[in-house]
Formats: structure tokens, sequence, C-alpha cells
């Protein structure tokens, strides 16, 4: 299950709204950085057949299987730190990250 707090679906929704057009979001895992693994997450306009689809917040979340294997248990937040603002991920599955936070192991 991945579940999305009430500021990231709301930013989800906002940001759906001002697009115009789509699904929901889908979040994935690729290979990347020095820990070996990176959060990848795209606008959905239709969902592949082999993707979980969560809601969450009246966000529709889409997973494909691999990927969910690593991310089973996720929690999406949206933040704002100082002038940064991004998606913050709690990952049960994580083990590690390395130092500048771009990449996780599990």
């Amino acid at each position: 299950m991945i579940t999305l707090t009430a500021r990231a679906a709301q930013h989800v929704k906002d940001f759906l709204e001002n697009r115009g057009s789509g699904e929901g979001i889908r979040v994935g895992v690729r290979t990347a950085g020095c820990s070996g693994l990176a959060y990848v997450l795209e606008f959905v306009d239709e969902p592949n057949d082999t993707d979980e689809k969560f809601s969450s917040g009246g966000v529709n979340v889409f997973v494909d299987p691999k990927s969910l294997v690593y991310l089973n248990g996720l929690e999406m937040d949206y933040v704002t730190e100082g002038l940064n603002s991004g998606f913050k991920f709690t990952n049960p599955n994580q083990k590690g990250e390395c130092g500048c936070g771009e990449s996780f192991t599990v």
C-alpha cells in the first residue's frame, strides 16, 4: 500500500487540475546514485494493465509490480524546507541512503 499525507494529496490534486488531465501519479524506482535506487514520479494519463492502483486522499497512485517490492508501505509527504519544496518519502523498506539523499538501499 502507498499512502499520501493530506499535503501531498492536495499538491498532486492541484497539479493535476492545473495540468488539465491525468488519472493520478505513478511512483516507481530506478537504478541510480551511489546507494542503488532512486524514486521516480510521473503523471499517469492511462494506467498500464500491470499497475497496482491505490487511492489515498482522493488521488490515484499507480505502481508497477517490480517497484512495489521496494515501495510497499511507502508514505509520501510534501514539505517545504527553507526555499526548497518537494516530496518526502518515508519508506519502511529503506535500510540506508547516500550522503546527498538522492538514492537509497533496501
